[in-house]
Formats: C-alpha cells, structure tokens, sequence
C-alpha cells in the first residue's frame, strides 16, 4: 500500500462534509460540487459552499434487495432530501425503522462508515440521515 493511501478519503471533503458549489451569479446551490452553473455556463462565478445537514424528506423509497455490501443494512430507505440551505440531495435515512419516515420527515446528517476491506485495508466514511 502506498503511504498515505488510507487517509485518502480525508481529501475528498465534499463527500464528507457536504461541501457543494454555490452560483454567485444565478444564486443557485449544486450538490456534489460543480465547477460551470448549468444556467450561466460560463459567465457564472461558482464558489464553495458547506451545507448544514438539516432538511426535509421529499420523497422515499424502501430497499429490499440491496447491492452487494448493504446485505445487512436491510431493509434501508433512500430518501431524497430537500436540505434547508441547499438543494435535494439523495441519501439513506438510518438509525430508523423504514415505517417511521414519511414525507416531511425532519433529518439530519450523520457520518457512517460504509466500507472496510480488511485488516489494514481502506475504510470508507461517507454521509447518512436520521430522524431528528
């Protein structure tokens, strides 16, 4: 393994802290972090924007038949989430039963680990929502 391998993931802020792009010129928020504005192209002025975490359920669904790796996490929920300060993102909703989320569920961000290879492998963190 090279060095500094394992702490890769600590680079890649935008998945872990909900870092965005925000359009200066429009005023409009993108998640993940774009670099043009699709409605200025290349006349808008994108700039980094950190998003709270905080949103609300729009819509759901419940998995049954998850992808490899997510074997024990059934049945989870996808939600898509309207964030308070920013625009809808996709994420799972934990720590919950799939019947105690419905639409207009309040939720908030919280850190998982997702991923670890083996014994002095990668571990991946990445982000998830729960029930506030």
């Amino acid at each position: 393994m090279k060095p500094g391998l394992a702490t890769s993931w600590r680079r890649m802020k935008e998945r872990y802290s909900l870092i965005g792009s925000h359009c200066d010129t429009c005023n409009l928020d993108f998640f993940p972090i774009r670099q043009i504005c699709p409605l200025c192209r290349r006349k808008g002025k994108m700039s980094e924007k950190k998003f709270k975490g905080t949103g609300t359920v729009f819509s759901y669904t419940t998995v049954f038949s998850p992808p490899s790796g997510f074997e024990l996490r059934a049945p989870y929920v996808l939600a898509l989430i309207k964030l308070d300060d920013g625009p809808n993102i996709l994420g799972m909703v934990e720590d919950s039963k799939p019947e105690e989320i419905t639409v207009g569920s309040r939720v908030e961000k919280l850190y998982r680990k997702w991923v670890d290879e083996d014994e002095g492998g990668l571990i991946h963190y990445g982000f998830a929502f729960k029930l506030v």
